[in-house]
């Protein structure tokens, strides 16, 4: 039976919940009083009917009327299903997580079809984003959790096919129109130049209507919504240097060894053989962040004659999301005067650390303004024909597009980088829940602030789905059928990359040239009230906004250089574009047994051929140039292309079986194979270096491999369910998945297009030997070689920056030593095992209109990610234990749900925000959600709804729980609204 079969049979059941559902229910259940059941009951009701008729382990969520999902976000509304975490953004669901597989490794469908995504701050990966879709128009999720030769695919964790509602499946004229006034409190906790609307609308409405003989159906659908809402975090926006062993010297950067200079400002210093790390770059941030959503749908459906029937559906989304940021920083050089106290352990990070300077030292007042844009839009044409009582035939096919880009003349991302050269002594503490930086010596009254570095980014994407599907099903024999199909497939996703950066971090404007009124103070403990230590009287006091747009401009006119402070939009440093063609068949039998213990079986392959096809943008580096304290800018010139092709063939077998041990009891069985495919940054050629060589750890650079194989798993699936009364079920699942061919990230240290590095060259050792400058302090080395190497090969003085050093630009010669750069590539090496549990229950109490719904989900694998090793690993990410507990009441009147999520710490990432090999986990979390609706009348209903109610904050850490790498606070959201049913 096809995803689109399935999803007009739960459709189908949704609307006459009232009836008995399958010839499995008891006689108890069939001979009892026929009872209407509507609202939340009716939901759950036909989402327990959907999982039990299913083939294979099926979970989801069906609307309890039409235009009326139970969340208004998908993904939240898919958290509530066991084994299905989410990723958040702006405390919004965005992406998911099955069965520990993390959003890459789920396919999401529309309707059966295979949908494009863009995403602009993930461009290379696959997942899809469940921001763009808003619910009004959803009928049903439907979570396939084992493999079926009928569903495409790409989903080792779970194959999520979203269905929107269609005219024919309710006969008559359904309308509705709804309005939601939406306060988001986190909009109150920005500064006053960053806060949005206190009150934000959403309207919505849908429109469905059959003719009188059943033959002509039409449905239209719309909503827009706009939030303004906020983030505020704190953390190491490049993470922790190192790691570093204790005995490991390594002079400026590495720890004084004790009975060297500085080795007695070190409290429970790190033990030889401990690995230990230091911050890098800290700061808070203010984040203000403009969402509008609008959707749309339009569905045709024509029925001639009740045997066939025709559907013509068109979708179009669009997000456009404004941002605006303020952020204060500072950059810790890792001097040897450095003073700090750690705890024990063998993997360790400073519960305190402390840099004393001979110079004063910037502190960074950062704020970027920019908009992206996604556009969605979908046209598929869909015809089924029941040829004969017997055979069953269907063909399918849609032209899809996902578009992300600027939406703001700065770009899709942006930063100004202005400066104080005020700092001296600087500690940071990391004992309290936010990291308190103190910074006793600052002084922005007599050193004002200025103008430093700035980059404009401008990313774009754009990715098409072609595809066609005809499949069929034919009825054999009284007890058994043939399903089968084929399909293809043609989807491309290209993406180009600009980058404008100005890397004079020393100083590109005099103070003077901006009105003393343009940088606004304001108090920054105030920002993170729901975090410890935001009153610590040693946290510096104040965080400074500006309006990007005018501090853009004076800076512009300042440094007279109008076209370094906008973006490139006329070309693009990176391009890059990846196609693949897919060809499949699949064929399944299944039969019912009546045996002593009745149950079905059924067995299925599908065979799929794909060929890939990578073209990439090359840009060769032609110089290094030491612009900067700490950062050598790659200069580039010219440009070519490359062109990469591969193909690979899958066979995947499937086999489930489906025991009906009691009319109210299900045992079911599974085995087969399902593949994921790898990220486009895995499969896409082409070299692409970093733009920028740090002066401590070098350069880097990625090269995909579009001869990657997708990761291949080996599925194992059980599962009890038990029915007992035609709203309640209690379920276990058990499911093991062997996967091979995981892409295995290598890091390689190589010398990229023969560049040339000044760290280590004849000046460089000429400052280090004759000028006596210590290997860390980069100010003393670049004064050194500018002040005496003037006018020589690759040394350009430029003047006196504002904190008394020398401006100027180094570049690396042919004698000086060769850049190493990390080069990031991927090979099929890695292997995995995931195992776990779902434990599901949904209980009604009789008819007092009390229920339960609760579900835990244990998941794990042998592949862990180990601390004490710095090497690059494999470990998969996402892994973690979730569960969920939702109280409902439901009357005539009143319907209430209060939900708890919880999901357990995670592995995120295995490379750290400077591309280092390093783990990045996200803590535990857990959000409480209330909604509350009152029907006045059969038509007018009111709601009331509260997420995140107890004001949940989010926080990330390193190789111990105690490394704090950002802790991020937002707020509850409220909406009140009305929908009226015509």
């Amino acid at each position: 039976m096809s995803l689109a079969v399935a999803g007009a049979c739960a459709t189908f059941t949704a609307a006459h919940a009232q009836d008995a559902t399958s010839s499995n229910s008891t006689d108890s259940m069939t001979s009892a009083p026929s009872v209407i059941v509507t609202g939340i009951r009716a939901s759950m009701q036909s989402t327990m009917n959907m999982k039990r008729n299913a083939d294979g382990i099926v979970d989801g969520i069906v609307a309890d009327d039409i235009g009326k999902f139970p969340d208004t976000n998908l993904a939240e509304s898919l958290q509530r299903i066991s084994g299905v975490s989410i990723d958040r953004s702006n405390g919004e669901g965005q992406k998911v997580t099955v069965r520990g597989l993390g959003p890459d490794f789920n396919l999401v469908l529309l309707n059966g079809r295979q949908m494009p995504t863009t995403d602009l701050s993930d461009l290379s990966g696959r997942s899809f984003d469940f921001s763009n879709l808003a619910s009004e128009a959803i009928s049903q999720l439907q979570v396939y959790k084992t493999g079926r030769a009928d569903s495409p695919t790409g989903g080792i964790g779970a194959t999520i096919n979203v269905m929107t509602a269609r005219p024919l499946d309710n006969p008559g004229m359904r309308a509705s129109i709804g309005g939601k006034a939406l306060k988001d409190t986190s909009n109150d906790h920005l500064p006053g130049m960053l806060k949005g609307d206190s009150v934000t609308p959403e309207v919505s409405g849908i429109y469905s209507n059959t003719s009188a003989d059943g033959r002509f159906g039409v449905a239209v659908s719309a909503s827009h919504q706009k939030r303004d809402s906020g983030f505020n975090r704190a953390g190491l926006a490049n993470a922790y240097q190192g790691p570093y062993r204790g005995n490991q010297v390594k002079a400026g950067e590495t720890l004084p060894q004790p009975g060297e200079p500085g080795s007695q400002n070190i409290t429970n210093r790190p033990g030889p053989n401990d690995l230990y790390i230091i911050p890098q770059n800290f700061g808070y941030s203010v984040n203000a962040i403009e969402r509008e959503r609008t959707n749309g749908q339009l569905v045709l459906q024509f029925r001639p004659v009740k045997e066939l029937t025709t559907t013509l559906d068109m979708t179009y989304s669009e997000q456009k999301i404004h941002t605006k940021r303020n952020e204060l920083s500072v950059w810790f050089a890792q001097t040897p005067t450095s003073t700090s106290s750690w705890p024990s352990g063998h993997v360790v990070a400073p519960l305190t650390y402390q840099e004393v300077y001979n110079a004063p030292q910037d502190i960074s007042v950062i704020g970027g303004d920019y908009g992206t844009k996604t556009k969605n839009k979908s046209i598929g044409f869909n015809t089924v024909w029941k040829a004969s009582a017997d055979l069953r035939l269907e063909f399918d096919a849609h032209h899809s597009t996902a578009e992300s880009g600027a939406d703001s003349p700065f770009g899709t991302e942006n930063n100004l980088s202005n400066a104080s050269f005020s700092r001296g002594t600087t500690k940071i503490d990391f004992t309290k829940e936010l990291p308190v930086l103190s910074m006793p010596a600052a002084d922005l009254v007599n050193q004002p602030i200025q103008a430093a570095g700035s980059w404009f980014h401008n990313s774009w994407q754009k990715a098409t789905v072609n595809q066609a599907q005809a499949k069929g099903s034919l009825k054999l024999l009284e007890a058994s059928d043939l399903n089968f199909g084929v399909s293809y497939t043609d989807s491309t996703n290209r993406s180009t990359y600009s980058n404008v950066q100005n890397n004079t971090w020393g100083g590109a404007s005099k103070a003077s040239d901006y009105p003393a009124s343009i940088f606004q103070a304001n108090p920054l403990g105030s920002y993170f009230k729901e975090l410890n230590g935001h009153n610590a009287p040693e946290l510096f006091g104040s965080l400074y906004t500006f309006d990007f747009a005018t501090l853009r401009a004076l800076t512009a006119k300042a440094t007279g250089n109008a076209a370094g402070y906008l973006p490139n939009f006329a070309s693009a440093d990176t391009d890059r574009e990846l196609k693949e063609k897919s060809s499949s068949g699949y064929l399944s039998f299944g039969t019912d047994w009546d045996t002593a213990i009745p149950f079905r079986s059924t067995v299925g392959v599908r065979v799929e051929r794909t060929k890939v096809t990578s073209v990439a943008q090359v840009l060769p580096g032609t110089a290094v140039v030491w612009g900067s304290q700490n950062e050598l800018p790659i200069t580039f010139a010219g440009s070519s292309y490359s062109t990469q092709d591969a193909s690979y063939t899958n066979v995947l077998p499937s086999l489930s079986l489906d025991f009906d041990v009691r009319p109210d009891m299900k045992i079911r069985a599974g085995a087969g194979a399902t593949i994921g495919r790898p990220r486009y940054d895995q499969l896409q050629g082409g070299l692409s270096l970093g733009t920028i060589v740090n002066y401590f750890t070098g350069g880097t650079a990625s090269v995909g491999n579009p001869a990657l194989k997708p990761v291949k798993s080996k599925n194992l699936d059980l599962s009890w369910e038990w029915y007992y009364s035609p709203q309640s079920l209690m379920s276990v699942a058990l499911f093991h998945k062997k996967m091979d061919n995981y892409a295995g990230q290598s890091l390689i240290s190589q010398p990229l297009y023969n560049l040339h590095t000044p760290v280590g060259g004849n000046y460089y050792n000429a400052a280090i030997g004759t000028g006596g400058c210590a290997p860390a302090d980069t100010n003393c080395i670049r004064n050194y070689i500018l002040g005496n190497f003037d006018g020589q090969p690759g040394v350009v003085k430029t003047g006196v920056k504002a904190d008394g050093n020398l401006n100027g630009n180094i570049t690396g010669l042919p004698t000086d030593p060769l850049v190493n750069f990390v080069t990031t590539t991927y090979s099929n090496q890695k292997s995995a095992t995931v195992k776990g549990a779902e434990l599901n229950v949904q209980h009604m109490f009789g008819r007092s209109g009390f229920g339960v719904q609760a579900n835990y989900t244990w998941v794990s694998s042998p592949t862990k990610y180990d601390n004490a090793n710095t090497n690059d690993q494999f470990a998969i990410l996402g892994l973690s234990n979730s569960a969920n507990l939702v109280g409902i009441y439901e009357d005539d009147k009143w319907s209430v749900r209060v939900a708890y999520n919880w999901r357990d710490k995670f592995l995120a990432a295995t490379v750290d925000a400077s591309n280092r090999a390093a783990p990045i986990y996200t803590d535990a979390y857990g959000q409480t959600d209330v909604s509350i609706g009152y029907n006045f009348n059969d038509r007018l209903s009111f709601q009331v709804e509260a997420i995140n109610l107890t004001n949940s904050t989010q926080r990330q850490f390193g190789r111990t729980e105690a490394a704090t790498l950002n802790v991020t606070q937002a707020g509850p959201r409220y909406m009140v609204g009305a929908r009226y049913k015509f």
